[in-house]
């Protein structure tokens, strides 16, 4: 499987991989333009926007898209993070202009029309709605807040209701303005995919677009802090977060192995020791997540009131033993477990077409396959021992509680056992 990669005058990116053995390709559209990129004021208009793009065009309704592709058996979606937005598709091999073509004009000729924003505001007001009485959802956006203030890394994806109440077409077609141009999208496809058809495709498409200047969003810095909110619920919600390396630190890999030795899988430490050992939880685990210039290692766990402080405590214990005494048969199963997630996740078309569009927009190329396993075998015992000991002894961290966790012990607390 060759990658191929071409770049339109413009700067408009085309890269792809095909995969022979395949009938099917996935194929999308991934744009520098997340929830970081937004003024305070406009936040949640790029996920409000990413909904709007399916809700008609000059030439197609928003029936007429979703039949346009499902009638061919294939499907169309959209999601937005906080440094991307994203448009995909998957479709048979045949189908492949046919779902770019789709893609494109969702992009290009969005028209906005007023009862179509109305509804999808509605919408976008049930999906706020529905994450508020998710408490293993929203703890998340609060952990966010605390580790980030001030900060677009720090507010909501989704955005708060009252902002989201008052976006008008104008608000929409100003930020697709001022950050969706040529440079700042790529296009990617896998499977059954053919290079210079698309970049002929893509010329007509999108060559005519105008270079647009980076918006350059501000640099992160991980506070900290703590936020508590008591509701009588079933559980005690508790999440817990340190800062990490952004995702081309050298510190990336070890960061990984060391999350999923700590809490990544049935076999880790905490699941392990609070699960198994002491039944104090029916979820816990760690993840390792990062940003262009920052990064989170992330804790959680669902447990009852009573078990609340003694959860929190023993989590802080170990993650200081795992600094000192964190085995070689760890790391190797948690090395191990790494790159079979990679290299099995590549299976699908739809995963591998996501990883060329990010990989060329975090270090603008696409690191071969053997080159990241060679970086994840690079790491060491001696590394993670270090990175877990940065992580409990210097690394700043966030804590969010929800549910009855009157009682639970505070950040401060914790900070105090971390030092002890």
């Amino acid at each position: 499987m060759t990658v191929n990669l071409t770049t339109l005058d413009n700067g408009f990116r085309i890269v792809t991989e095909h995969m022979p053995s395949l009938e099917s390709a996935a194929i999308g559209i991934w744009v520098n333009a997340g929830a970081r990129h937004e003024r305070a004021e406009q936040n949640g208009i790029a996920h409000f926007l990413e909904h709007m793009a399916f809700k008609g065009t000059k030439t197609r309704s928003a029936l007429a898209i979703a039949e346009a592709i499902e009638d061919v058996g294939g499907y169309i979606n959209a999601y937005t993070s906080r440094e991307v937005t994203a448009y995909y598709a998957r479709v048979l091999k045949d189908d492949v202009p046919l779902a770019l073509d789709v893609v494109a004009d969702i992009l290009r000729n969005p028209v906005f029309e007023g009862r179509e924003i109305e509804i999808e505001r509605g919408v976008i007001l049930q999906e706020i709605g529905q994450a508020l009485d998710t408490p293993d959802d929203i703890i998340f956006d609060w952990l966010q807040e605390k580790a980030y203030p001030d900060h677009p890394l720090g507010r909501t994806i989704l955005g708060p209701e009252e902002r989201v109440g008052a976006f008008s077409r104008d608000d929409l077609e100003g930020f697709v303005k001022e950050h969706y141009g040529p440079g700042q999208m790529v296009l990617a496809a896998a499977g059954a995919v053919d290079h210079d058809a698309l970049v002929r495709a893509a010329e007509r498409l999108f060559g005519d677009m105008s270079p647009k200047t980076p918006y350059v969003p501000d640099t992160a810095r991980f506070a900290g802090g703590e936020s508590r909110r008591v509701k009588e619920l079933e559980q005690a919600h508790f999440a817990l977060a340190f800062e990490g390396p952004d995702y081309a630190h050298r510190d990336i890999y070890a960061a990984q192995i060391y999350a999923s030795a700590l809490g990544g899988s049935m076999s880790s430490r905490l699941f392990q020791e609070i699960r198994e050992r002491r039944g104090l939880c029916y979820t816990i685990f760690a993840q390792a997540g990062a940003y262009a210039d920052t990064g989170m290692m992330t804790i959680y766990a669902g447990t009852s009131r009573d078990e609340m402080a003694n959860l929190a405590q023993i989590t802080i214990d170990e993650m200081k033993r795992a600094a000192e005494d964190f085995r070689p048969d760890e790391i190797e199963r948690a090395r191990a477990q790494m790159k079979a997630g990679l290299l099995m996740g590549l299976e699908s078309p739809s995963n591998r077409a996501e990883r060329l569009a990010r990989m060329l927009q975090i270090w603008g190329r696409i690191p071969p396959l053997d080159e990241v396993i060679g970086r994840i075998d690079a790491v060491t015992l001696s590394d993670v021992r270090a990175l877990a000991e940065h992580t409990i002894t210097t690394a700043p961290a966030a804590m969010a509680l929800y549910g009855p966790v009157e009682a639970a012990p505070s950040l401060q607390a914790l900070q105090d056992r971390r030092a002890a």
